[in-house]
């Protein structure tokens, strides 16, 4: 049982860049990686970006990596009607 479950980890480690969130319009990192640096901000900071998009609202959070560049972790979207 150990097994499997060490397997089922590990494999939700290697099959997690697949799932990765694609930016959309009105994202920070819509049209390519950002360009600019958070140089002053400490790596791993949290960075909440609000924004309507398509009828829609969302709320992205992203985490600042090492090479200071905002990387988008997660989105909820809601419906404005």
């Amino acid at each position: 049982m150990k097994t499997v479950l060490s397997a089922l980890v590990i494999s939700s480690f290697i099959a997690a860049p697949a799932f990765a969130i694609e930016p959309i319009k009105g994202s920070i990192n819509f049209d390519g990686p950002s360009q600019e640096s958070l140089s002053k901000t400490p790596v791993g900071s949290v960075l909440k970006h609000q924004f309507t998009s398509n009828g829609n609202d969302y709320v992205e959070i992203y985490v600042v990596g090492a090479d200071g560049h905002p990387e988008l972790v997660s989105r909820t979207a809601s419906n404005n009607s």
